[in-house]
């Protein structure tokens, strides 16, 4: 057997220095390292046409890497839409939290939105609901019932 571990997430985002400044103030990740790609490397692994200028920084917990990626060349970001979670693909990260209501005030100041919307029903695994992140990444915000 192959053995496979979990290398990272990325994420595509508009401005590092932001979206940096919510998964580290917010859920606790810290600065690792940050790679600045050159385009016929990252054009040809992403397979995106050049220019790109990838920018990508890395942020670690115990638990999981994510990767910012940010595309600095002129017309090389996309712009965001919305996606439904029954769409096929990655659809959200999710974190568990002890104090759900602490955390979730903090989240407007840190430029992303509370989905009150989504808020469910307190039950045996707990209550949940989604927030966005500054570019419109859904994350799931957890009670620690269900861990």
């Amino acid at each position: 057997m192959v053995k496979v571990v979990l290398n990272h997430l990325g994420i595509a985002v508009a401005d590092i220095a932001r979206s940096r400044r919510f998964y580290q103030e917010l859920l606790g990740f810290e600065y690792w390292w940050t790679l600045e790609a050159p385009d016929e490397l990252a054009a040809k692994v992403l397979m995106l046409a050049p220019p790109v200028g990838l920018v990508a920084t890395y942020l670690r917990r115990p638990d999981i890497v994510i990767e910012l990626m940010q595309f600095t060349a002129p017309g090389a970001g996309a712009a965001w839409r919305a996606r439904r979670l029954n769409e096929p693909g990655l659809t959200h990260l999710s974190f568990a939290v002890d104090d759900a209501p602490a955390l979730l005030s903090r989240v407007p100041e840190l430029g992303g939105a509370v989905l009150w919307e989504s808020r469910g029903p307190k039950s045996a695994w707990g209550q949940t609901l989604f927030i966005r992140d500054p570019d419109g990444q859904l994350i799931e915000i957890g009670t620690m019932e269900w861990r």
